[in-house]
């Protein structure tokens, strides 16, 4: 069964809401963190609501009310939502409020929206939405079970229509614990030098990015979406190599008919040991591209990937900022996606041309 991305909606560290240009001003940030553009909000949630509303959840309502917006779809046949951290913003002030109150007289309002399902429930409130409503929290999985979950929906004929959606933010009080944890880079770095400097460590990110999934095409579709798996832990490069050998005979696709791949290479010297390694196999005679100099590193960032997968489909064009080098008379009709988290979650997302 072909499923369909039909409208889509991001804020980012770029300028992608609204949908300007595809991404012909980008925005180079200095530092190790990398915060979302955010938008004037008011044009998609009412004024009162703002101000009760933290960063995340209002990244994520506006997000998803411009996909819907853009599709044409005032409710939704199913609302699915992945995020590893949740409401961290909220979080952080619940807890701060703990030690400094002495655990005495605790406003309850910021634990309400610190759970990890607040932006989902909170799309639903808003459209009157009374349909499936799920949230997955599973690190870095965390995005490609909401699609997993949209996909078996939409194939068992549970709905035409699911908006499934990928969000994560940093806060001072995360962007500390992970530096801290050795995450990020300890010295200042440009984004669009991140490749080009080896060091430990990569770049902190945020963003929101969601989708209308269609079981039916349209003539407005960005791009058909032909497979997902992800797996877990691999013992070595092989297992590895194995695995993505797997996934594509499965879809009856051979590694050369693969016009892009676009890879989560984030500057860390050990991490992107996987895909210097599968360049030089798999990936050896295929264009490869990478998009984490554009949002940083963070759990849900496949989103932003399959947002500019999606967008290079559907407007047939590869940004300049990400350096492709292929064969510029090609026109690109199938994108691989190869996402790898510290050698742990590892997921793999087929989509084509319409």
């Amino acid at each position: 069964m072909k499923l369909y991305i039909r409208a889509t909606g991001n804020i980012s560290p770029q300028k992608t809401f609204g949908h300007p240009a595809f991404l012909t001003q980008p925005v180079e940030h200095f530092g190790n963190r990398l915060n979302a553009v955010e938008p004037d909000y008011k044009s998609f949630i009412d004024v009162k609501q703002i101000r009760r509303m933290s960063r995340i959840i209002k990244m994520g309502v506006a997000a998803a009310m411009e996909c819907l917006q853009e599709a044409g779809v005032e409710i939704p046949g199913a609302i699915v939502t992945g995020t590893a951290y949740g409401c961290l913003e909220d979080t952080g002030i619940f807890l701060t409020k703990i030690v400094e109150q002495h655990e005495e007289l605790l406003a309850p309002t910021a634990f309400i929206q610190s759970t990890h399902n607040t932006v989902g429930a909170q799309i639903a409130l808003l459209l009157h939405c009374n349909g499936y409503n799920n949230v997955f929290v599973h690190r870095g999985f965390s995005f490609e079970s909401a699609m997993l979950d949209a996909m078996l929906l939409l194939k068992e004929g549970e709905t035409d229509n699911v908006l499934v959606g990928g969000l994560d933010e940093i806060t001072g009080i995360s962007h500390a614990i992970l530096t801290r944890f050795g995450l990020y880079k300890r010295e200042p770095v440009a984004n669009f030098d991140l490749f080009t400097r080896s060091s430990k460590g990569t770049i902190a990110g945020e963003g929101a990015a969601f989708f209308l999934l269609a079981s039916q095409s349209s003539l407005n579709d960005y791009a058909q979406l032909d497979g997902l798996t992800s797996f877990y832990k691999p013992a070595d490069i092989k297992e590895t190599e194995n695995h993505i050998l797997s996934f594509l005979s499965i879809q009856s696709i051979l590694p050369a008919e693969i016009d892009l791949v676009i890879t989560g290479r984030n500057g860390n010297v050990k991490d992107d040991r996987v895909y210097d390694s599968l360049e030089q196999s798999v990936f050896k005679h295929i264009d490869s591209v990478n998009y984490k100099q554009l949002c940083g590193e963070y759990p849900t960032s496949v989103s932003f990937a399959l947002w500019l997968a999606a967008n290079i489909l559907k407007s047939g064009t590869v940004p300049a900022i990400l350096g492709y080098s292929g064969n510029k008379g090609n026109e690109i009709k199938k994108i691989l996606i190869y996402h790898q988290a510290q050698n742990i979650h590892h997921s793999l997302l087929l989509i084509s041309a319409c």
